[in-house]
């Protein structure tokens, strides 16, 4: 994912954005962490992220069967996150977007 992220710094115009929905995983009943990854990926690129929107996930067939049929030993992912991210401007001073930026 770096790769796309480093890609999509190169082709997209200063002061503009670039939008990203994704969610987590599961495999063998365990947590996969993929969006804070995806995340990381686009600060280190170089974007400022702009907003983190979390959209519920309702109405969906697998949300159905497992939260009202039987019971499982973990939790349903009910959530995605719509990352925004804006490139800079060349000559922009990105000093009060640090905590927006990459931090490390």
């Amino acid at each position: 994912m770096h790769r796309v992220a480093v890609e999509c710094m190169r082709v997209l115009k200063p002061g503009k954005h670039c939008a990203i929905l994704m969610g987590d995983s599961r495999r063998n009943k365990h947590f996969i962490p993929i969006t804070p990854r995806v995340l990381m990926s686009f600060l280190e690129a170089g974007f400022i992220l702009r907003e983190d929107i979390i959209k519920m996930q309702w109405k969906m067939k697998s949300t159905r069967e497992k939260w009202f049929g039987k019971k499982y030993d973990f939790y349903l992912i009910g959530h995605e996150h719509l990352y925004v991210f804006r490139k800079p401007d060349a000559q922009e001073r990105t000093t009060k977007f640090k905590e927006s930026m990459k931090w490390w």
